[in-house]
């Protein structure tokens, strides 16, 4: 499958298009994913961009920290994301006894 690619700090005007053909320059991009609030659908400014292992490697390494769009970008490579707690079930502190 490749490597995932977190790309944080985007500018919040930025597309899927752009991002690809950013990182088109190291190898073919598989997909890119940004990432948008689910309240109000705006950019959430990070995003994922899927490659092959080699180009995303050099991916990461030319682009981490580069300028794009007048932000400075975070670039590495994507971590699994930790279990979400459901505090719905979960005892409340302010129960009584």
């Amino acid at each position: 499958m490749g490597k995932r690619i977190y790309v944080g700090n985007l500018p919040f005007r930025a597309t899927k298009e752009e991002i690809g053909e950013l990182f088109e320059r190291y190898g073919e991009v598989h997909d890119v994913d940004l990432i948008f609030d689910r309240d109000t659908g705006r950019p959430r400014g990070f995003g994922f961009v899927e490659m092959d292992d080699e180009p995303a490697e050099a991916a990461i390494a030319a682009l981490n920290g580069t300028d794009f769009g007048g932000r400075t970008l975070r670039v590495n490579e994507a971590r699994e994301r930790a279990p979400r707690r459901d505090r719905r079930f979960e005892e409340s502190d302010n129960e009584l006894e």
